[in-house]
């Protein structure tokens, strides 16, 4: 089965048959960057694909905990943690006007014996950072050209280049986005959703410091959220809000969108500024019902997309890279065919479970703040109390929020 991708003339393919890998990662992403790493620092002969076109678009991740220890045994996180900055508390704001707003929320990593839930840094960097690990990783083959298709061929997948090359794999990771073409071709079923708002993103600065401070307003709209930055004066934004107003903010000077920033944010860092490049990220959702097929795995959007609230959809990718490497270590232990539905069992059951979970917490948050209906926001309302009334209910959310205990891959440990 293969995927028709529109493409420039191909070059002649070279002499000789394809070479031949135990698993080809499809996508330069960070998932797909981070499997990549994952499977050849351990001796699997791995092959990356994908070109690599990072978009300037204001936008960061927070690596929670679990991320944080995984990038670490990858050898990146060492160069990366210098432009990080640790999230030490998180403080949830009610700004729904609700007759059922709970007073602010505070929770801190120290209450799980943590220094940060997790550390912000700009998604460029996180990436630039792992493509430099990639070229210098023994095992690993960089082919830096865009996949044209997959067919299945005398136990492996094949897999056409752009570039007129090709490629023999037993097992295909698919890391190649929300319009995922390896999915397509796959025929695997998915659900789409969408949101009557988009996310205007872009990173700040701003008089008063942060303090390592992570705030999140709730607004009839949706979450309005500064993460922290390094440097203790920079943090950058997530504005989730209806999808024309969304774009009116978006087509505002600078001046005028920092002034409208400082005001939504109650003045709160004082006195603000844009300092950086500006996205608008629309509000979708995708989930598929079963992320693997024959020699094909799914990981990160390819999987599922998650609209950029709570610091999921990442954490979220990389949690399946982690859990793809150890599934493939499965197999080779059991001297099984890493591509064989058997040895992909597993991990499609738990990263199915976990995605499921993640996505319906997201969902809920998200619709619950635009219905409005009272009895709705007093059921949010009694859940933000309940979590700082009872040290051990937080305590187990903050865990959960963090790394999830159940099922977590070897290398997040």
């Amino acid at each position: 089965m293969t995927v028709p991708v529109p493409t420039s003339p191909p070059r002649a393919h070279p002499a000789g048959p394809p070479p031949r890998f135990e698993v080809a990662v499809v996508g330069a992403g960070a998932a797909g960057l981070a499997a990549a790493l994952a499977l050849a620092r351990d001796g699997v002969e791995t092959a990356l694909v994908g070109r690599h076109a990072p978009v300037a678009d204001g936008r960061t991740v927070a690596l929670l905990d679990g991320s944080v220890r995984f990038l670490r045994v990858l050898g990146a996180w060492d160069e990366i943690a210098p432009h990080a900055a640790p999230l030490a508390e998180l403080q949830i704001v009610d700004d729904t006007g609700s007759l059922f707003r709970p007073p602010p929320a505070r929770f801190s990593a120290s209450e799980i014996g943590l220094d940060a839930f997790g550390w912000n840094v700009e998604s460029a960097r996180l990436v630039e950072t792992l493509r430099r690990q990639a070229r210098t990783t023994p095992g690993l083959t960089l082919f830096e050209a865009d996949s044209a298709g997959m067919h299945r061929a005398d136990g492996a997948a094949a897999l056409a280049l752009e570039d007129g090359r090709s490629l023999e794999a037993r097992l295909v990771v698919g890391a190649d986005g929300g319009r995922s073409p390896l999915r397509t071709a796959a025929s695997l079923r998915t659900r789409e959703w969408s949101y009557p708002q988009a996310a205007l993103t872009t990173l700040l600065a701003h008089d008063r410091p942060h303090r390592d401070i992570s705030t999140e307003f709730h607004t009839r709209n949706g979450p309005f959220t500064l993460v922290p930055l390094p440097g203790g004066h920079r943090s950058s934004l997530v504005w989730v809000t209806a999808e024309r107003a969304a774009k009116r903010l978006s087509d505002l000077d600078d001046a005028a969108l920092a002034a409208a920033v400082e005001h939504q944010a109650r003045s709160m860092l004082g006195a603000m500024r844009i300092d950086g490049p500006r996205g608008l990220v629309p509000m979708r959702g995708l989930s598929v019902a079963n992320p693997v097929a024959e020699r094909l795995a799914l990981i990160g959007e390819a999987a599922h997309v998650f609209p950029p609230i709570g610091a999921q959809g990442l954490n979220l990718g990389l949690r399946d890279a982690a859990a793809l490497r150890d599934a493939v270590f499965s197999a080779r232990e059991a001297n099984r065919d890493p591509g064989a539905p058997a040895s992909l069992a597993g991990f499609a059951r738990t990263r199915s479970m976990d995605a499921r979970l993640r996505g319906t917490a997201v969902d809920w948050l998200n619709r619950s703040l635009l219905t409005g209906l009272l009895p709705v926001d007093a059921l949010r309302g009694l859940g933000l109390v309940a979590l700082g009334a009872i040290p051990p209910l937080r305590r187990f959310v903050m865990r959960e929020g963090v790394q999830p205990r159940l099922g977590a891959p070897q290398l997040m440990r």
